[in-house]
C-alpha cells in the first residue's frame, strides 16, 4: 500500500484499536467501576503520551503552549474527555461497549452542527440528509415496539443510553473547542494537554467522591489493571495518534468517516469476546449509521 493509502490506512486501524479500547474498558469498568478506569488510564495514557512526545519533540510536557492553548485546549479535556468519558464509560457498564459506540457514532453528525451553530462552517442538504440517516440508523437498534399495540420503546436501559448520547454530546463539543485552541500547535502536544486537563477533573472527582481507596483496590486487581493498560495504550494513544497520521495524509472527511466503523467492527469481539447475541436488525442498524456519517461528510 503506498503512501497515498497511508491516511486511509491509519483511519481502518484507528477504528479497530477504538474497538479494542472499548471492549476492554467495558470488562473493567465491570470489574472496579467507570470512575477508577477512567483514572487510571488517564494516568496511564499520560506516561505513554509524554515519552512519545520527549521522542518526537523533544519535550517531556507541552512547555512550549501559549496560554490561548493550555486555556482552550484544557476547557476541550474537560468537557471531551472528563465530561466525555465520564458519561461514556458508565454506558459501558449500564448497556455495553457495543450499543455504547453506535450512539457514540452520532458524534460525527454532531460535531458538524456544533461547527454550524459556532463556528458558521456550511452545512448543505446532503449534510443534513446523512445526519437523518446516521439517526435513523441508531434508532432501529434502540427503539423497538410493545407487544399488542404500536407504541415504541427502548431496547435497552435509558439510563446507558442517556449516559451514551451525553458522552456522544460531549466529545463533539470537546472536538470544537480543540480546534479553536490548537490552531497550529502540535497535535501531540494538544492531546497531552487535554488529557492533563481531563485527569485533573477526575482526580477532583475521585477525592471528592473519596474513592482513592477503590484506586488503590483496582491497581491491585491484575486483570483489571492489564485491561486497562491495554485500553489506554490502544485508546489514548496508538488510536489518537493513527488518527493524527490519517488526518495528515488524507481528508477529515474520508478520516472521520473510516474511523467512525467502530459500531459495525465491534459486533464480532462483542459475539466472541463478550458473549453476546446480535440480531440482525442491530447489525443492519450500525450500517446504515455509518452510511450515514459517509453522506455527511460527501
Amino acid at each position: 500500500m503506498g503512501i497515498s493509502n497511508l491516511g486511509e490506512l491509519a483511519a481502518l486501524s484507528t477504528a479497530f484499536c477504538w474497538t479494542i479500547s472499548s471492549i476492554v474498558f467495558e470488562m473493567a469498568g465491570k470489574r472496579v467501576g467507570s470512575i477508577v478506569v477512567n483514572y487510571i488510564k488517564l494516568i496511564i495514557a499520560i506516561v505513554f503520551v509524554s515519552l512519545y512526545s520527549l521522542v518526537s519533540r523533544g519535550y517531556l510536557f507541552p512547555v512550549d503552549a501559549t496560554y490561548h492553548n493550555w486555556i482552550w485546549l484544557g476547557l476541550s479535556g474537560l468537557v471531551g474527555i472528563l465530561l466525555g468519558d465520564l458519561f461514556l464509560f458508565q454506558a459501558y457498564v449500564e448497556v455495553g461497549s457495543r450499543i455504547s459506540s453506535l450512539v457514540m457514532a452520532s458524534s460525527p453528525p454532531l460535531t458538524a452542527l456544533f461547527e454550524f451553530i459556532l463556528l458558521g462552517e456550511r452545512l448543505d442538504k446532503l449534510s443534513l440528509l446523512g445526519m437523518l440517516i446516521n439517526i435513523s440508523g441508531i434508532a432501529l437498534v434502540i427503539l423497538g415496539k410493545e407487544e399488542g399495540n404500536n407504541k415504541f420503546k427502548l431496547n435497552h436501559s435509558k439510563r446507558g443510553l442517556l449516559y451514551a448520547f451525553f458522552g456522544s454530546l460531549s466529545q463533539a463539543l470537546g472536538l470544537i473547542i480543540s480546534k479553536v485552541g490548537m490552531r497550529d500547535y502540535n497535535p501531540i502536544a494538544s492531546t497531552q494537554i487535554r488529557l492533563i486537563a481531563g485527569f485533573i477533573g477526575f482526580a477532583i472527582i475521585v477525592s471528592l467522591m473519596k474513592k482513592f481507596g477503590d484506586v488503590k483496590s483496582a491497581a491491585k486487581n491484575k486483570s483489571a489493571m492489564k485491561q486497562i493498560a491495554i485500553g489506554a495504550l490502544f485508546g489514548p494513544f496508538i488510536g489518537v495518534t493513527l488518527s493524527l497520521v490519517s488526518l495528515k495524509y488524507t481528508s477529515a472527511g474520508i478520516s472521520s468517516t473510516i474511523t467512525s466503523i467502530t459500531p459495525v467492527t465491534i459486533i464480532p469481539f462483542s459475539v466472541f469476546i463478550l458473549k453476546e447475541k446480535v440480531k440482525a436488525k442491530e447489525i443492519i442498524g450500525a450500517i446504515i449509521s455509518v452510511i450515514g456519517v459517509a453522506i455527511l461528510f460527501l
